[in-house]
């Protein structure tokens, strides 16, 4: 597979594919999980993804179930220093059966307690990229990030990163962090697809936000900001006729794309979703897209991606299509 840096120019190499492990050790067993994790790393993929409360809603879990079993996998194969361990912070609930309403939040305490019991339940004793998951306004940024510059001066953490962050929200934080000298955020990770939501409606999963124009537009300026696209595929819904597209997709311009899309992957012997990763892995600025799989086939077609070429004309099509959603309502 091949390699980008992350966490600058200098920063360490990773996949340009990265393994989105949301559903292993609940509605992807550990066996399963276990099978997709040794394939990914057969292929090539060293950057896998988790977050301290997956899956926290799925009935009978906890939110530790996905990093407790990468944890297990870790040292079932004994890989360690053959992969990238991501996850994230701030989005844990403190109640059981509530949601984010009562999420742990940024603060001091609360981000030293997850990254603690994050390295626990993986078994390890770094994280490779430690993200902040959600906003927390509540606490001040020089809170957060002199925390989170603790950990990495401690070496229990590496690189940095911001997920469901606004633009402006991002480029402040990087700017306090700059004056005061301390690490900051290298990568973001926001909701991001081939096709675009309007963006005067809410998605329906709490807490999400989606690439917008100008995070891509600040990423291009900032040579050392890698983007990372979680939902890239949308949970099957290219493919997949048993996955409804939310309401927020329900305008004129989703119908051209997947028009356009369809064509390009006929013309290219590729499925849709091999054609989604290619556009995104390819686009300006690259984005890292975070994949995720309930079955070794599955993981299969995603690695298919690699060898899609988009010409430029086939791009230029594809780009011409997805043009940004107008927020005027649709009649």
């Amino acid at each position: 597979m091949q390699r980008r840096r992350i966490g600058g120019p200098s920063g360490v190499s990773a996949g340009v594919l990265c393994l989105g492990t949301l559903p292993f050790g609940s509605t992807v067993d550990e066996e399963t999980s276990f099978a997709i994790l040794d394939r990914f790393v057969e292929a090539g993929g060293n950057l896998i993804d988790t977050a301290n409360n997956y899956v926290f809603w799925h009935p009978g879990t906890t939110g530790d179930e996905s990093e407790t079993t990468i944890g297990r996998w870790l040292a079932s194969r004994r890989v360690r220093d053959e992969v990238l361990i991501s996850t994230k912070a701030g989005a844990r609930p403190t109640v059981p059966g509530t949601g984010l309403e009562t999420a742990e939040g940024l603060s001091a305490a609360a981000i030293r307690k997850a990254a603690q019991e994050s390295l626990r339940r993986l078994g390890t004793d770094r994280i490779d990229l430690y993200w902040t998951h959600i906003e927390d306004r509540s606490v001040p940024l020089e809170e957060t990030l002199g925390t989170l510059n603790e950990l990495v001066s401690d070496g229990q953490v590496s690189i940095l990163g911001c997920s469901n962050h606004t633009t402006w929200r991002t480029e402040r934080a990087r700017a306090v962090a700059l004056a005061n000298g301390w690490t900051g955020y290298t990568c973001v990770q926001q909701r991001h697809s081939y096709l675009q939501p309007r963006f005067d409606m809410s998605l329906p999963e709490s807490g999400h936000v989606h690439v917008t124009p100008e995070l891509l537009d600040y990423a291009r300026s900032e040579p050392d900001l890698t983007v990372m696209a979680y939902s890239s595929l949308l949970s099957g819904a290219y493919t997949r006729a048993d996955k409804p597209l939310a309401a927020a997709y329900d305008h004129p311009g989703t119908g051209q794309r997947l028009a356009v899309l369809r064509e390009v992957a006929a013309e290219l012997g590729a499925t849709p979703n091999q054609v989604v990763l290619a556009w995104l892995l390819g686009g300006d600025p690259p984005v890292i897209p975070v994949v995720g799989a309930s079955s070794v086939e599955q993981l299969d077609d995603v690695l298919g991606a690699l060898a899609v070429e988009l010409a430029p004309d086939l791009r230029a099509r594809l780009d011409q299509a997805a043009l940004p959603v107008s927020a005027t309502p649709v009649p």
